[in-house]
């Protein structure tokens, strides 16, 4: 990463990912509270294995995703989908292709 700018890893914590047919509904609520595409989220991952979601998002700062938290976790709640604590980390790399 150059220039010395911190990025913040956010993965969601086991043991519960989110149910992957709670996803479609997760989406469109988050895109109709304008939260579909949130500021400061660089980009998302989501993995699916076995019926279940993990999730991986690159922020540029802990506050974007702080932020984004006060839309994301009512509507997780809202649909009775099953979350752990996220696992937050500064990123130490990126390496593409």
């Amino acid at each position: 990463m150059s220039g010395g700018s911190r990025r913040y890893g956010c993965a969601t914590g086991r043991p519960q990912p989110v149910a992957f047919r709670s996803c479609p509904a997760v989406i469109k609520r988050l895109e109709a509270a304008g939260a579909g595409a949130p500021v400061g989220r660089l980009y998302h991952v989501a993995l699916e294995t076995d019926g279940t979601i993990q999730v991986f998002d690159d922020w540029d700062s802990q506050e974007s995703f702080d932020k984004f938290g006060e839309t994301l976790v009512p509507i997780l709640n809202e649909l009775g989908a099953p979350r752990g604590e996220p696992i937050i980390s500064t990123v130490h790399n990126i390496i593409e292709g």
